[in-house]
């Protein structure tokens, strides 16, 4: 899907710019009034807290309250159409996360495209994903789950929070990746109290939620989700470590409607890097259990369109449908 890698690029660089002198005199004087920033999770979600943070230094760095609004539902896609209709003018803006480069390859009737209508701004931050099961499940390592699942196609499960999510297609990669099949439970609410009773088996879930469950030996992790292990876990192997190649976490970045002019962009941009390198920001980071993923309208672009041709590829391999 190389064109929407270029297409983003394009939006990165403000192909629809307005005329070069007004965009500098609005860009000076820009943000003259409070900006909405859309998040597109209900309150207290690990987005809202991520863009509450973010607004808040955003307020400080360019002297106008950011204001967090959510629009949750339909997996993201309801505040997503809201921003991509929003007039091009920097003060209504949008949190993508990963649920965004999966639903362009999950939903097919959006009354938007995601690649089309929303322009890049920054990267924020990316959190890690474990591989967690009861301590009653007889695997006690990665390779032992593996074997064991090879052994036994479909008896072990898999739960989530729903079809789509971050926890969904790790595992789902983790199946396509191993050649092993787990039964997906998607959990309405919230999956802990099964997974704890021993009646889900395996679940990816953020490493905020269950740190304390894997120190307190409620859980056991067998792996985190990311290349590299994480300093929060360290004697947790990567999953990448047994399965080379396998990679994934949940993001965090700003977006803003297309065609908003580029030196707004840039000045969003630069701001919320300057916010993501602060070291009291990183500090607070580190306390919800994400890391920072300081990214410049290009880079982002970039890593939006190769998170959407990952995860695109995964969901058709494995069949992955909403019903």
């Amino acid at each position: 899907m190389e064109f929407h890698r270029r297409h983003f690029l394009r939006l990165a660089t403000g192909a629809a710019a307005l005329p070069l002198a007004a965009c500098a005199a609005w860009a000076q004087t820009y943000p003259t009034r409070p900006v909405r920033l859309i998040v597109t999770f209900a309150a207290g979600s690990a987005p809202d807290i991520v863009a509450r943070l973010a607004g808040q230094h955003l307020s400080e760095r360019l002297g106008q309250q950011f204001i967090i609004e959510n629009k949750p539902g339909a997996a993201g896609n309801i505040g997503t159409e809201y921003v991509a209709k929003a007039e091009p003018d920097g003060y209504t803006i949008l949190m993508p996360v990963s649920s965004n480069a999966v639903n362009v390859a999950l939903y097919r009737d959006l009354n938007f495209d995601f690649m089309r209508d929303i322009a890049p701004i920054a990267g924020i931050a990316k959190t890690v994903f474990v591989m967690v099961v009861p301590p009653s499940f007889p695997a006690k390592t990665l390779p032992e789950l593996t074997a064991y699942l090879k052994a036994n196609p479909g008896k072990a499960n898999m739960g989530s929070a729903g079809i789509g999510g971050s926890p969904h297609l790790l595992g789902e990669l983790f199946q396509l990746m191993t050649g092993t099949r787990m039964l997906h439970v998607p959990c309405r609410g919230n999956f802990m109290p099964d997974l704890l009773a021993g009646e889900v088996h395996v679940v990816f879930a953020p490493i905020a939620q269950v740190l304390t469950l894997i120190r307190e030996g409620k859980l056991r992790a067998l792996g985190v989700s990311t290349a590299k292990r994480t300093a929060a876990l360290p004697d947790v192997p990567a999953i990448g470590e047994f399965v080379p190649g396998y990679d994934g976490y949940g993001w965090y970045g700003l977006g803003a409607p297309a065609k908003t002019p580029p030196e707004i962009i840039n000045k969003l941009s630069g701001a919320m890097n300057e916010a993501v390198a602060d070291p009291m920001v990183k500090e607070r980071f580190s306390q919800l259990g994400v890391d920072p993923m300081p990214l410049t309208p290009d880079g982002f672009a970039k890593h939006l369109a190769e998170e959407i041709d990952k995860w695109a590829k995964v969901i058709k391999a494995q069949g992955i449908q909403v019903k």
